[in-house]
């Protein structure tokens, strides 16, 4: 209509020039930038999901599609927030959804953006522990990597990289909130000197790469812990290695492995170990593993570990557990002695 208008009343063409530009400027920009900026911040669409969505019903019913497009989306992502089951409508449509932080991680690492991934585990452990940010965040992440290279979804390069960036987070964290162990001046727990208690603790990794960055976190907390601590790696299991660690029936050994397609050579390494250290304990910790551990523990056979665990808070639980054991055991034998 105005530029009808313009058209009857104006001599030059000039003139309705500039008012079909005028208003083709302000119907780009109301349309692509005002409009779902405003309402996404209203009703927490995204802007690439009013558009879409403006598109896809005003091909389906015209101008009253277009009309209907942003009720229509407000009203999915309504229902995506509070059906459990339509919750992929918020994820999809809704600006406000998050990934979960083991994802958010995983999606970082894939991306090679250290920075924020490092970010993430900076929030994370502003508010919850380091065995925390492990066990719930580290580990199902490193579980991604190994899905998805077994999958063969990024070539080796990218595990590689995946891996060593998660190493060297692990590395980074290795002195965060460190504990202090030992008796101080009004019989606390708390002191500067740390002193090592109960017997050595040996991790072991099963195999690959995903498996010795597992042990390395696992071996961190125990270090934290206070516990004497050795990180072995699985070429160093030789018999003459073994036997020397045999001479002290209270060393722990800690297998660490992470699913998938980790089960057999975790087995066949339990038994090597257990042929030669049979009066020692062994642990083997299964991270993020959905099976019942007392089930995967069958598996194993006779020569298998005296305990299986899926975490690492389980794993440093079940090692303090039996350190006290061995503690006390020691010192009934030393009244004995006596």
């Amino acid at each position: 209509l105005p530029v009808i208008f313009s058209v009857a009343i104006f001599p030059h063409w000039r003139q309705v020039l500039e008012i079909i530009a005028l208003y083709g400027g302000l119907e780009v920009a109301t349309a692509n930038f005002f409009e779902p900026w405003l309402y996404g911040s209203r009703t927490g669409i995204s802007s690439l999901a009013l558009l879409t969505s403006a598109i896809f019903w005003s091909l389906l019913w015209g101008w009253a599609g277009l009309v209907l497009a942003t009720p229509l989306t407000a009203c999915l992502i309504v229902m995506g927030r509070h059906v459990p089951q339509l919750r992929f409508l918020h994820v999809l449509l809704g600006e406000d959804a998050e990934l979960a932080p083991e994802a958010k991680f995983y999606e970082r690492m894939l991306a090679m953006d250290q920075n924020e991934a490092h970010g993430i585990a900076d929030r994370f452990l502003s508010k919850r522990s380091l065995i925390d940010f492990y066990d719930t965040v580290l580990l199902p992440a490193l579980g991604m990597v190994e899905l998805d290279r077994h999958r063969g979804a990024f070539d080796e390069a990218r595990g590689n990289y995946l891996l060593l960036s998660a190493t060297e987070l692990v590395a980074e964290l290795a002195a965060y909130k460190e504990a202090r162990c030992g008796p101080s001046e009004n019989g606390s727990a708390v002191v500067t000197d740390k002193q090592p208690k109960g017997a050595p603790v040996i991790c072991i990794p099963a195999g690959d790469q995903a498996d010795e960055l597992t042990a390395m976190a696992l071996a961190q907390l125990l270090e934290q812990s206070c516990h004497s601590t050795l990180l072995l790696p699985t070429a160093s299991v030789t018999p003459e290695i073994l036997e020397r660690l045999g001479e002290d029936h209270g060393t722990i050994l800690c297998i660490s492995a992470l699913p998938p397609f980790v089960f057999t050579q975790t087995r066949t390494l339990c038994q090597r170990i257990r042929e030669q250290l049979p009066q020692n304990r062994i642990l083997v910790g299964l991270w993020q593993s959905p099976q019942d551990p007392a089930v995967m523990r069958e598996r194993f056979g006779s020569a298998g570990p005296d305990r299986v665990v899926t975490t690492l808070t389980a794993a440093i639980a079940q090692v303090e557990e039996w350190q006290k054991t061995s503690t006390a055991a020691a010192a009934v034998h030393s009244l004995i002695a006596e």
